[in-house]
């Protein structure tokens, strides 16, 4: 059956479809092309069958669908070689366990307020539920069954023995002072503690969530549970916590790029780099790109972004450094320091950072933030390699047109599960009582790193796509759940 991935993409084609090809804009023609590949990819195996009880049974969650989709556009031959998965995969859609709460707490003034907390147990099958805690505004079911949905593939390809879920609250820490967020964080355990464990899930920080908030709901659930386990990951190194786990995800990023160059004769050096973002992932990916000889040369944040064409060094990022982490400044300050930047606000249907002229584009921002249109500016600008240091932050048709102009492009679960694979580090170091050095942990970290590459290549090539990250990884993660769900009775 014809299939297009939501309702607007159906009308737009429908409408479309009678129009002399002349009328219909370049931007417009490719994103029906990428709806009908798409489609093409979901009716391999039956997957458009599974995907529309998917909408069906949760028309609202429009995030959690395209998280969905993204893995079904991989899936289709893998179905067809292998029919008995088709049920598996259904099953993986429908998390094992969802949990919601609620967060009672006094602010500073003694006022009750009421938050809404949540733990997505998605899948265990290989190990403890794993993944992070989000405390923002914006948090809703679709986004964290997304998230938990990508953390099952993502920790997949680590090979550690680590689960998927996601977890968090619609509270805002922006504004609140610390005797604040610390009773928010308590109330937050006091109820989570009976739904985590060492051997069950091990959550950890996301948005929102770093180390200030992950040492309070360590102290409660220490606390409520009488016992010092390595129940959380992200904790600070004087009461169990792993070295480069900060920079974890950043370095693991361009350590995935690293070896994509790599598999090309290529390296880093001399090479143009573009990173969105200024948090922490963007901060340690400019570290480690210009450690390898790459030339960064931007840097973001929700108000716009900042271009020096002299890269930013060393010294720049101890700056930013600084602004982001202790001042809380914004991206605009750079410019304003550093006479070989400028500063642009965001257009209003693209960013106009992936229209700078470079060899090589790290997303570290949020969701979606490379629009169809910001693929084309990309690829415009002689970008060849895409790598996803945030959580999916290019969208499907974005993804297909980079792929279909040749671009390597390596997807989240793969290039960023630095920073969960870390996580599994320390959860290792945690059980056997014992911490290891920055060096023992940056060569394992590399060593994960490396392996996800190689199997997301070697996967794809299998599969007859050779060069595609996204169906490589997507299928080589599968197939590891996939077959311990099969293992032990699909239950």
């Amino acid at each position: 059956m014809a299939f297009a991935t939501n309702t607007l993409r159906t009308t737009l084609a429908r409408s479309l479809s009678s129009l002399p090809l002349s009328r219909v804009s370049t931007s417009t023609r490719a994103q029906l092309n990428q709806t009908r590949n798409i489609t093409e990819n979901l009716q391999k195996g039956g997957l458009d069958r599974i995907f529309a009880k998917v909408k069906a049974r949760d028309p609202d969650q429009p995030e959690f669908h395209q998280a969905v989709l993204e893995v079904f556009g991989s899936l289709g031959p893998v179905i067809e070689r292998n029919p008995e998965y088709a049920p598996i995969l259904e099953s993986l859609t429908e998390p094992e366990r969802v949990i919601s709460f609620r967060v009672p707490w006094y602010d500073d003034k003694g006022d009750l307020q009421i938050n809404r907390g949540y733990r997505v147990q998605m899948c265990s099958a290989i190990g403890p539920y794993k993944g992070g805690l989000r405390f923002h505004p914006t948090v809703n079911l679709s986004i964290l069954k997304f998230l938990a949905f990508e953390q099952v593939f993502k920790n997949s390809l680590t090979t550690l023995p680590m689960g998927g879920g996601k977890g968090g609250s619609d509270f805002d820490p922006k504004g609140k002072s610390d005797a604040e967020v610390r009773r928010f964080c308590q109330s937050f355990m006091l109820e989570l503690t009976r739904h985590i464990g060492p051997n069950l899930d091990v959550p950890a920080g996301d948005i929102g969530v770093g180390g200030r908030e992950i040492g309070y709901l360590f102290g409660m659930y220490k606390k409520t549970s009488n016992q010092f386990v390595g129940v959380l990951t992200g904790k600070a190194l004087e009461y169990g916590g792993s070295l480069i786990r900060p920079e974890a995800t950043g370095y693991g990023l361009v350590y995935f790029v690293r070896e994509m160059l790599a598999a090309k004769g290529q390296d880093f050096i001399g090479k143009r780099v573009l990173v969105s973002g200024s948090g922490n992932v963007a901060q340690y990916t400019v570290e480690k790109v210009t450690e390898l000889g790459g030339k960064v040369l931007t840097l973001s944040d929700s108000s716009g972004f900042v271009h020096d064409t002299e890269g930013i060094s060393p010294e720049k990022l101890a700056y930013v450094m600084k602004l982001k982490n202790q001042q809380r400044g914004r991206i605009e300050d750079y410019a304003k320091k550093f006479s070989s930047a400028k500063f642009y606000q965001k257009g209003d249907d693209h960013n106009p950072l992936w229209a700078v002229h470079a060899d090589i584009a790290l997303p570290c921002a949020t969701q979606n933030e490379i629009s169809l249109k910001d693929a084309q500016n990309l690829v415009d600008g002689g970008v060849k390699i895409v790598a996803e240091g945030a959580n999916m932050p290019t969208s499907n048709e974005a993804t297909e047109y980079l792929l279909k102009k040749g671009v390597l492009f390596a997807p989240g679960k793969a290039s960023n599960a630095g920073g969960v694979a870390c996580s599994g580090l320390e959860m290792s170091q945690n059980s056997l009582r014992l911490g290891w050095s920055r060096n023992e942990v940056d060569l394992k970290l590399q060593e994960i790193m490396v392996n996800i590459h190689n199997s997301a290549a070697k996967t794809a090539k299998a599969y007859g796509h050779e060069d595609n990250y996204v169906v490589g990884a997507n299928i080589a993660a599968f197939l590891k759940v996939a077959s311990a769900i099969q293992h032990q009775g699909v239950l």
